[in-house]
């Protein structure tokens, strides 16, 4: 326990809810969110998960709002739920040993492709002045720093999907050093976009299910035929213990490991054996000091595409050999990018805190080559004491963590 740091706050805006009590309840009800979306009008995938529910406007003030595109936003308001769910005071904590961590993948999509249309038609002098930085990715994690006045380390990861599950090993890192006394860490993105839509269909990544949005993201179901994009964003305030316990905050978990690797295999298609993201499992195992045993529950990557979900599980066997329980929670939220690994990460905390795993939506023909115990239908009861979470993404990029009860 002398290098794990304290999980004492959570905060999440995803499809499944408005911060992280709406969303844990939504998530065990193992029902999607996916619906046809306007902002994909016309295209050949239509629909998407949608964090709504609330107005940013109202939340973040008018002028706020303006300045920030929607990953931005998502990421100042679970990180504001973070904060204040650890019971930290911003006015009075030592600004300068307070980091900001967040991973980001397709940050401002949307804001490319209002501004370079301008500029295609000749309008040099209609594009926004706020264009760089609403758009460019560091400026979540800049954002969240101006908010909440944290003054210490301040960056984004990018490493595609696997971007927010980075974030949390980087913080981690920033804590053993002693070079933060807590880091808000976590992910967020917005990929509800027609170019993004687009290239991830051109790549044949996406469902295509548009008579049935609702049913269409499938992880681990023989007849899954790719992921739904969806949006939102998590933070975990992460602590050192020793900071934690003097000004007695009570952790919700601990983060006890980390690894990442890459498959250096193919720029878009994972080993086909998992080996690069079995390596990264038992990284974080061997950094947590704790054996395959150990691990009571996978919150896996499962983005439902058929590549993705075989090469998952033959990770899942090669470090396992009967891999414990399993969920995806893009059955329900869809795929969120660089907010994925931090949403999941912060579910598998709720889900150690509650002994309740929850149920991969959409799951009704399990696919029996793949050899996994999945959770679905209902929420699975499990005395747990330590847990995984994993993600992947293009480019071969590997990221796992482990967590722990309080």
């Amino acid at each position: 326990m002398t290098r794990a740091v304290a999980v004492t706050g959570l905060g999440l805006v995803t499809p499944a809810g408005f911060g992280a009590g709406a969303s844990w309840a939504r998530l065990l009800d193992g029902t999607s969110t996916a619906r046809t979306d306007p902002r994909l009008a016309g295209l050949a995938v239509d629909f998407s998960c949608q964090a709504d529910g609330f107005e940013p406007a109202e939340l973040l003030g008018g002028r706020l709002v303006r300045r920030l595109d929607r990953f931005a936003q998502l990421a100042v308001l679970a990180a504001r739920e973070a904060v204040a769910d650890a019971g930290l005071d911003p006015s009075a904590w030592d600004a300068a040993r307070v980091g900001v961590v967040l991973g980001v993948s397709a940050n401002s999509t949307l804001t490319y492709e209002t501004e370079y249309a301008r500029l295609a038609d000749g309008r040099a002098d209609l594009v926004s002045p706020l264009m760089l930085p609403r758009s460019i990715p560091n400026m979540a994690a800049g954002e969240v720093g101006l908010d909440l006045g944290a003054r210490g380390p301040n960056l984004v990861t990018s490493t595609a999907c696997a971007s927010g599950t980075t974030a949390l090993a980087v913080a981690c890192d920033l804590l053993r050093a002693g070079t933060c006394d807590l880091v808000l860490a976590g992910g967020t993105d917005c990929p509800r976009a027609p170019m993004v839509a687009t290239a991830f269909d051109r790549l044949g990544a996406l469902s295509r299910r548009r008579h049935d949005p609702a049913g269409a993201s499938r992880p681990f179901e023989a007849d899954r035929d790719g992921f739904v994009l969806g949006e939102g964003a998590g933070v975990l305030v992460l602590e050192r213990v020793a900071h934690a316990r003097a000004r007695g905050a009570r952790p919700r978990a601990y983060l006890a490991g980390h690894g990442s690797t890459a498959d250096a295999h193919h720029f878009t298609a994972p080993h086909p054996g998992g080996e690069g993201l079995a390596r990264a499992i038992r990284a974080a195992l061997a950094d947590a000091g704790l054996a395959p045993h150990d691990i009571g529950h996978v919150n896996a990557h499962g983005t439902g595409t058929r590549l993705n979900d075989t090469a998952e599980a033959a990770a899942l066997h090669r470090v396992f050999h009967r891999p414990p329980p399993v969920t995806s929670l893009k059955g329900a939220i869809g795929h969120t990018m660089g907010g994925a690994g931090a949403i999941e990460a912060a579910v598998t905390v709720l889900t150690l805190q509650h002994g309740l795993v929850p149920p991969t939506a959409n799951l009704e023909r399990p696919d029996e080559a793949l050899g996994l115990d999945v959770v679905a239908k209902v929420p699975r009861r499990l005395a747990l004491d330590a847990a995984v979470s994993v993600s992947s993404g293009f480019g071969g990029q590997n990221a796992a963590v482990v967590l722990t009860t309080a």
